[in-house]
């Protein structure tokens, strides 16, 4: 662990050399990379510092047993010490962890309607704002892109960019297929009724992360759909980007400003070229889209609503711990399964380490 813990106490200083460095100024790009490595290694080396000065205390104490006037003094700071130093050495450890190197990355969040016709569309829309009440309550930002709405109020997909600090971090835990059982308002009999939607989740990649050669791209403009004023719908501000080598197409309407819309959407076209990328690269898994939210079938659900019991059900997790109320989580108080699931992963990597 010494060895490990010098290693990044010297990284850490190099960062802070880089970033004070002229060049460095000169790069936005490349001093916010440098700025994000640096606060994701502090937590680190001010808990390697203070392990340090904890075995500094600890060996004097040590030292003053053999004074019998100040052995007992000496012992209780002696105990308090090691306390203290297993309290730090167990918080590096979890720090040391393997980190997700997209923990720091805004979130691209699409939901879809799933199994259920318009009753999973209306699920979809009560995800969304509960999407969105949670970014609230983080500090984020959300801008909505592109959306297909139905007449009830639903979704038949709705598709977000939420930007803020860890907004990967947290939100990666949600992408899955997500299952509702309630007597929908389509039901005029009164039958519970068993719906799907389904979240993907994705990073969005930057201009460090994935290059966009522009001559491989084509831009079609074309007049917003539905409401938003009458500036939206008779003005051709929505954007249309096609990747001519793939032929991924990505929509952007939401934005009054033309421009606006084509740089979000192809924002929105580099984080999905990027994540081919990486699936091409690792070549883990097949599509990480279709690992997340699969077909939307209600066997492959991650997450289970209950309204009748008022209860949300998370089906990766086990025991008393999976069980969360139903309101809070709706109004966007999803740390308590977010925190639970976290907390299940790094268990998980304590015991493959």
């Amino acid at each position: 662990m010494q060895e490990r813990l010098k290693a990044i106490e010297e990284k850490y200083e190099l960062l802070c050399a880089q970033l004070d460095a002229p060049e460095t100024w000169g790069e936005p790009g490349k001093y916010a990379a440098l700025a994000r490595e640096q606060k994701e290694l502090a937590p680190l080396v001010e808990a390697s510092r203070r392990r340090r000065t904890l075995l500094e205390g600890i060996a004097e104490a040590r030292d003053l047993l053999d004074d019998p006037e100040l052995r007992e003094l000496a012992q209780a700071e002696l105990e308090s010490g090691r306390a203290a130093l297993a309290e730090t050495e167990a918080l590096l450890r979890r720090l040391m962890l393997p980190r997700d190197p997209d923990d720091g990355k805004n979130v691209i969040l699409e939901i879809r309607a799933g199994i259920g016709g318009e009753e999973a569309a209306l699920f979809a829309a009560d995800l969304y704002r509960m999407y969105t009440m949670y970014a609230e309550k983080q500090g984020w930002r959300v801008e909505p892109f592109s959306a297909n709405a139905t007449e009830l109020g639903g979704f038949k997909e709705i598709c977000c960019v939420i930007e803020g600090e860890n907004a990967w971090s947290r939100l990666k835990y949600e992408a899955g297929s997500h299952c509702v059982k309630r007597v929908p308002a389509t039901e005029a009999s009164g039958r519970i009724q068993t719906s799907t939607a389904t979240v993907a989740v994705l990073p969005e990649a930057g201009e460090l992360d994935f290059k966009l050669d522009p001559a491989e791209l084509k831009i079609d403009t074309f007049r917003s759909s539905g409401a938003g004023g009458q500036k939206v719908n008779k003005t051709s501000s929505a954007i249309r980007v096609t990747h001519l080598p793939t032929g991924m197409v990505v929509e952007c309407q939401d934005e009054r400003s033309q421009y606006r819309n084509k740089d979000r959407a192809i924002s929105i076209l580099r984080s999905r070229l990027y994540e081919a990328e990486l699936e091409k690269q690792t070549g883990a898994v097949a599509s990480q889209r279709k690992s997340q939210v699969g077909t939307g079938e209600r066997s492959e659900k991650i997450r289970t609503y209950f309204f009748l019991r008022s209860q949300v059900v998370d089906q990766r997790l086990s025991g008393g711990e999976r069980a969360f109320q139903l309101d809070a989580v709706l109004n966007g108080g999803l740390d308590p399964i977010i925190d639970a699931l976290a907390m299940a992963e790094q268990t998980e990597k304590m015991k493959n380490l």
